[in-house]
C-alpha cells in the first residue's frame, strides 16, 4: 500500500467578490448621466431678455382715457371699480365695457399671495370681451 503525505484540502471560503456586474452598472450609469445633464442644462439656459426696471418716467395717458380696476384679493374675491364681482361673473360684467365705442383701460390690482389661477381667470375674462388695454399696479420698494 502506498501512502500519500498530501494533505488533505480544507474548503476555504472564496474571498474575492465579483464586482463585474457592480462596474456595468456604474458605466450604465454614468452613459445615461452624461447623456442627460447636456438636456437638462439646456432647458435652463434659453435665452431671454428680461426687462429692466426703468428709472425714467413713463408716458403719460391721454386726459380722455378711462381707468376702471379689476382688483384681486388674497382670498380670491374680485371687485371691478368699488363693486365686488364673483370671478365666474367677470365676463359678463365686462361685456357692457366691451359694447363702448372706447372701452377703457383696465387697472388689474393683485395682491401678492393671490393665486396665479386667479390672475389668469381675470385676464382670460377680458380676453374673451376683446378688451385688450391692460395695466398692472405695482408698488415701489
Amino acid at each position: 500500500m502506498a501512502r500519500t503525505f498530501r494533505r488533505a484540502r480544507a474548503a476555504h471560503p472564496i474571498s474575492d467578490l465579483n464586482v463585474t456586474n457592480l462596474i456595468d452598472l456604474a458605466f450604465t450609469l454614468l452613459i445615461i448621466f452624461m447623456i442627460s445633464t447636456p438636456l437638462i442644462q439646456s432647458e435652463q439656459t434659453v435665452a431671454v431678455n428680461l426687462p429692466v426696471e426703468s428709472k425714467s418716467e413713463q408716458a403719460r395717458p391721454d386726459k380722455d382715457t378711462r381707468f376702471e380696476t379689476i382688483s384681486i384679493k388674497a382670498d380670491g374675491t374680485c371687485t371691478l371699480g368699488s363693486k365686488p364681482v364673483p370671478i365666474a361673473n367677470l365676463k359678463k360684467a365686462l361685456a357692457t365695457y366691451a359694447a363702448e365705442a372706447k372701452p377703457p383701460v383696465f387697472r388689474i390690482r393683485m395682491d401678492q399671495k393671490a393665486t396665479a389661477q386667479h390672475f389668469i381667470s381675470v385676464m382670460d375674462a377680458l380676453k374673451q370681451n376683446g378688451l385688450s388695454k391692460v395695466t398692472f399696479d405695482t408698488q415701489t420698494p
